[in-house]
């Protein structure tokens, strides 16, 4: 159907993985619990029920956690992975996805991926909640993306 050679921008790889871990409903949920923390913490500082030393530990807890998931943790991913460092060619095909690089070749059936969701520069497609993979939008023509989604959507059936 249509095969197509790329290379990762690091920024764009970055925001892709960023994306990742702030869709995931437990990261989610634990943003929430901090934010939430925190602000119990800011108001009960303001009324004199707590020390400043509670209402600065929940700042850094809260810092910690946005610094992780915005900073470390994408780029130690980055950094691990060298597909990420590799030109790569993908082919759709009818029953498969194909990828090889210069140290070989692997293709998985369009029911190995459980889902697809689309971030701004790249189309990610899940094996399960935690592994995907990512193709880049700007490795298609303009004008193809549109057609790609649809090709993407038909084939990766969500779970449930």
């Amino acid at each position: 159907m249509t095969s197509l050679f790329f290379t990762y921008s690091k920024p764009k790889v970055l925001q892709a993985l960023r994306y990742h871990f702030i869709t995931r409903k437990e990261i989610k949920f634990i943003v929430i619990l901090v934010n939430l923390f925190a602000i119990v913490a800011a108001t009960f500082y303001y009324f004199k029920k707590v020390s400043a030393y509670v209402f600065l530990g929940s700042s850094c807890l809260w810092f910690c956690l946005m610094i992780s998931f915005w900073y470390v943790l994408p780029n130690v991913i980055y950094r691990k992975s060298k597909t990420f460092k590799d030109r790569l060619k993908v082919s759709f095909e009818q029953q498969h996805m194909f990828i090889e690089n210069d140290g070989g070749s692997r293709s998985w059936p369009w029911t190995a991926f459980s889902s697809m969701i689309e971030s701004p520069y790249f189309f990610h497609l899940y094996f399960d909640s935690r592994s995907f993979f990512i193709i880049p939008k700007d490795a298609f023509e303009p004008d193809k993306i549109s057609e790609v989604r649809k090709i993407l959507k038909e084939k990766i059936k969500p779970d449930g």
